[in-house]
């Protein structure tokens, strides 16, 4: 389970964004604080892989946040979610180390996305060896961008999108096109769409069938699920 760690100082929305946090397979809310200082504090008592961090917070900004919490050697990623739209605050965000950014306001499938991104990026880098390859670098950096909204052609929805890599997810093991769309309630040629474009992206394993007359049909599988 990804530990997490939420910093909101508004308490309506620190408790939507826990129920948020919950609803994610694979990650655990471990803490809830509304101030900078307390996020601090919290990180310095207990083990903590994640912080979604808001930027705009009584006592200090959020990236002072980050600067002091690597300043102090604590490891834990961040991912930003805030109303902070200038992009001098974004660039920033990025040198502090920052691994997504989550504006508000947003959608549940928004904020699913943005987690199961990093829960992958994660999973990739937290194998027990001391050295990774090329292709295992891309592959975690590529899940950090894979399915944003702004990269999809035309015609792909994130919402359908990000039920596709969940369906992929979930199983486990290779399907078709026909597979998943009779689980979903798509066309065959729907699905097929998003599938070629995980694949494309190097987020999904494509294979194809043989064993039929004619042009065989391909697999696909998420492939962190091979990692």
């Amino acid at each position: 389970m990804i530990r997490t760690l939420l910093v909101e100082d508004d308490q309506l929305i620190a408790d939507a964004h826990r129920a948020y946090v919950e609803r994610v397979p694979g990650f655990t809310a471990v803490g809830v604080v509304h101030q900078g200082g307390e996020a601090l504090r919290f990180l310095a008592a207990h083990e903590v892989d994640l912080v979604l961090l808001d930027f705009y917070l009584p006592d200090m900004g959020g990236l002072e946040v980050c600067r002091v919490m690597r300043a102090r050697g604590h490891e834990a990623d961040v991912i930003a979610v805030t109303s902070a739209r200038d992009l001098h605050v974004v660039r920033a965000a990025v040198s502090q180390g920052v691994v997504q950014y989550l504006l508000k306001p947003f959608t549940f499938a928004s904020f699913r996305d943005k987690l199961q991104r990093y829960a992958d990026y994660h999973r990739h880098l937290a194998a027990p060896r001391a050295a990774a390859e090329q292709h295992e670098i891309d592959q975690a950096f590529a899940a950090l961008r894979g399915t944003s909204a702004a990269g999809l052609p035309k015609g792909l929805s994130a919402d359908t999108l990000g039920s596709v890599v969940e369906t992929l997810r979930d199983v486990g093991e290779e399907l078709s096109a026909t597979q998943v769309g009779a689980q979903m309630g798509i066309s065959r040629v729907t699905a097929r769409r998003y599938l070629e474009h995980l694949a494309d992206q190097g987020l999904a394993d494509r294979r194809p069938r043989y064993g039929r007359a004619g042009r065989p049909e391909h697999s696909y599988q998420w492939r962190s699920a091979q990692d």
